[in-house]
């Protein structure tokens, strides 16, 4: 049975979820070669199989996976024999971290800022549960959320902060090469950059030199994807 990787899908073939471009990291990474099956919004029974309702699910063999980071883990156990994502427990905790810091911290300023440009690229037939889903999570129209955009932005690049002390030791987040703690925030940056043309990263950035090198890994696996704004 092939190694298929369900992941969202938006007009254009665009694939945006930061959380599937960790796993599409996580697998390049390892080496391993893998078929991607889109999914829209509105096609949760196409994963209704996983038993759950969100992507990336992983379907390897026998195996189903669901959660990047459930996905990651069972990678570096399934495969411990390919190059490693975490470099034993210790760094698995600090990569759990990181992972924590992305999604609790990270994700929700950063949605509000490019949420309006992801509606842009939403197939139609899932725009409605788009807005509406959305509208009711943040309390408002998602237009409202344009207004206080630029400070938004600014309070995001601030957030950064943590990885920028790390890249100014290192080159990656995980040292001389890069590991799972890198493809958390790579996915998170590439979730913007495929979706929306606002400028997020100053290009004196660090995090933006960075960002460049994690656009070349696996012959330009992120760079190359489909919509993506520089």
């Amino acid at each position: 049975m092939a190694r298929i990787l369900y992941e969202l899908k938006g007009k254009d073939d665009r694939r945006f979820s930061p959380y599937c471009w960790r796993s599409r990291f996580a697998l390049a990474h390892k080496g391993l070669e893998v078929e991607y099956a889109p999914v829209r919004f509105c096609d949760k029974d196409k994963i209704a199989f996983s038993g759950q309702t969100l992507v990336p699910v992983l379907v390897d063999g026998d195996n189903t996976v669901f959660d990047s980071w459930a996905i990651a883990r069972y990678l570096e156990q399934h495969y411990a024999e390919a190059p490693t994502l975490f470099g034993g427990a210790i760094g698995e905790a600090e990569a759990l971290f990181v992972n924590g810091w992305a999604d609790r911290i990270l994700h929700p300023v950063l949605v509000k800022t490019v949420v309006t440009d992801i509606l842009a690229h939403v197939e139609p037939e899932d725009r409605r549960y788009f807005r509406d889903s959305r509208e009711k999570r943040f309390g408002v129209e998602l237009e409202t959320l344009l207004e206080d955009r630029d400070e938004r932005a600014a309070h995001f690049r601030e957030l950064l902060e943590p990885a920028r002390a790390a890249l100014a030791a290192q080159p990656f987040l995980c040292g001389d090469a890069p590991a799972y703690a890198d493809y958390i925030l790579a996915g998170t940056l590439q979730f913007c950059r495929l979706t929306s043309p606002y400028p997020l990263l100053e290009k004196d950035d660090i995090i933006y030199a960075w960002r460049e090198r994690m656009l070349d890994l696996f012959d330009g696996l992120a760079r190359r994807a489909v919509g993506a704004h520089d």
